[in-house]
């Protein structure tokens, strides 16, 4: 019986300490230790405008309906960028509702950027991201859809092709994946006048 209650104590002994050590100090370590590395990454890569007032995250996607905003890619993730319902459409190469959305997808980013019927169109304008929430669109997605921008805003066109320049990231760690334009970043960046500093620079 001595025994028994030797190992009780032990193990009651164990679990305080552990649950203090993995419940309470580690999680302490690992937060400080974010917060001093990279504060930003650590608190959501909060995109903030001018004015101080957090406009989203630069990790999740959002609409952007209005001409004078690039648009990012469709989402299939809940009704459209739902964060709690991440997810693609999981239509095959062979789905036919898959083909005519696609078809239906260029006719209109045509018309809405004034690209000619026969215009060649970034694959991912007119599909959506695995999870629908995909913060980034091509190089040549943000080009197409600058015109628009440029027009909409009263902006001139080299104005904006060089923000897109400014807001293009490029490949992780060099080589991995393809370089990219942040939608959040850019759209924010426009509201805070930056197309028409562009401009005015040059």
């Amino acid at each position: 019986m001595k025994t028994l209650f030797t190992e009780l104590r032990i193990s009651i002994l164990l679990t305080i300490v552990f649950a203090v050590l993995l419940c309470g100090a580690y999680p302490l370590v690992v937060w400080a230790g974010a917060q001093a590395l990279f504060p930003a990454k650590a608190n959501g890569s909060l995109v903030v405008d001018k004015d101080g007032t957090v406009r989203g995250s630069a990790l999740l996607a959002q609409n952007f309906a209005s001409d004078k905003y690039f648009q990012p890619r469709a989402s299939a993730a809940g009704t459209g960028y739902d964060a709690t319902s991440s997810g693609g459409t999981n239509f095959g190469p062979t789905s036919q509702k898959l083909n005519d959305s696609i078809k239906a997808a260029v006719a209109a980013y045509r018309t809405a950027n004034g690209l000619a019927a026969d215009a060649p169109v970034p694959a991912d304008s007119v599909t959506s991201s695995a999870s629908g929430l995909d913060p980034h669109i091509s190089v040549a997605n943000a080009l197409d859809q600058a015109a628009r921008v440029a027009k909409a805003r009263g902006l001139t066109l080299d104005g904006v092709q060089a923000l897109v320049a400014e807001f293009t990231e490029g490949r992780d760690l060099g080589f991995l994946g393809e370089a990219g334009v942040n939608v959040l970043r850019i759209n924010v960046a426009l509201d805070g006048g930056a197309g028409a500093q562009h401009a005015a620079a040059k």
